[in-house]
């Protein structure tokens, strides 16, 4: 009975987010076969970076000591992140660039957003089942809606691209893919770096950090989900302006 109700507690946020991005989704909303698909790819991300991180692991430690600064900056932002993103970002693309489903330029954050959330959720389930209750509350406000922010700047990019791609401006729609992996892979490293150092400074950066992150992927969703069109138009949008906006700079 205490191990469902922990798998609960790791599963209920995940679901919370992924109904609130589903409900984001004004025009036509996604086939429910094809969204669960999506959850698996996340799930089968997991096991995947779950591979690639200790054998990066095993490289690190055979060139740095543990907790050194470089070793931690190359785990975190190179290992850590370039695998778990990286094999989001592959399954992403593999299962949805192609599909007729993807028809509208805020499908491309919903696709990423459920592929961050499964692999959150089995990454949840991992840990609660490992560390107990305290654990889940701890990852419900912080490595859930991590994932799905993540996702949600990688999904926005990913839109573009597709956009860019039918419009036939080919180059445009490469570098927009691009930042669909660098900019989350980006956030995830600084995300995980900044983690580590458990000093008051480090803790308030963080703080600061994640607010930061968390407000501006729901300000993409609100935006993002308000200018949907479909994806036929050889209107391009730009959501640059959301980083430009305010001071607050640019990727």
């Amino acid at each position: 009975m205490y191990q469902l109700l922990l798998i609960a507690a790791a599963v209920i946020p995940a679901l919370w987010l992924l109904i609130r991005v589903y409900r984001a989704d004004r025009l036509e909303k996604e086939p429910a076969r094809l969204l669960l698909w999506l959850v698996i790819l996340g799930v089968i991300a997991t096991a995947l970076a779950s591979v690639t991180e200790q054998l990066g692991e095993m490289v690190l430690t055979s060139v740095f000591p543990e907790e050194n600064i470089f070793y931690n900056f190359l785990l975190y932002f190179v290992v850590v992140a370039i695998s778990e993103e990286g094999f989001k970002y592959v399954l992403l693309k593999k299962r949805t660039w192609k599909s007729r489903e993807f028809n509208c330029e805020f499908d491309g954050v919903v696709y990423a957003v459920f592929v961050s959330l499964g692999f959150a959720l089995w990454e949840n389930i991992f840990y609660v089942l490992s560390y107990g209750f305290a654990t889940a509350v701890a990852r419900a406000v912080t490595a859930i809606p991590g994932h799905a922010s993540f996702g949600v700047f990688m999904g926005v990019w990913y839109g573009v691209a597709k956009r860019y791609d039918l419009a036939g401006y080919a180059a445009e729609a490469k570098a927009s893919l691009r930042k669909a992996l660098w900019i989350p892979a980006l956030l995830h490293g600084t995300y995980d770096f900044v983690a580590t150092y458990q000093n008051e400074w480090m803790s308030l950066i963080f703080l600061v950090f994640v607010i930061w992150m968390f407000r501006t992927a729901l300000k993409l969703v609100k935006k993002t989900s308000a200018a949907d069109s479909p994806l036929m138009r050889s209107y391009v949008a730009d959501v640059s302006d959301e980083f430009d906006a305010g001071g607050r700079g640019r990727f």
